[in-house]
């Protein structure tokens, strides 16, 4: 299982950024701009706050998970969900749990 927690790792890192980068490079850092494209539609915004609930979830479970079973280093994971999402947080939390 580490072996798949590993790739689902890297694809949920280069899926999501591989689409972020090229706005980034075009528009900057340009939060404003970033949130009103997101939430510009009822899907758009259907999928960012269907994102941040399961983000605070995935937050929340890794803290008691992590906890429950003296697991170290929980910042890791807390961090990947923050600054990449859920898709690389959640296989890097089980990755860590399988090691």
């Amino acid at each position: 299982m580490k072996y798949f927690y590993g790739v689902l790792c890297l694809l949920g890192a280069l899926l999501p950024y591989g689409m972020f980068v090229p706005w980034l490079i075009e528009n900057g850092i340009n939060i404003s701009l970033l949130v009103a494209e997101a939430a510009s539609t009822r899907i758009g915004a259907f999928a960012w706050l269907d994102v941040l609930v399961s983000a605070v979830v995935l937050i929340v479970f890794i803290l008691v998970e992590g906890a429950r079973m003296r697991m170290k280093k929980l910042w890791l994971p807390i961090l990947g969900t923050c600054a990449i999402g859920v898709s690389f947080g959640l296989p890097l939390f089980q990755l860590q749990r399988e090691l």
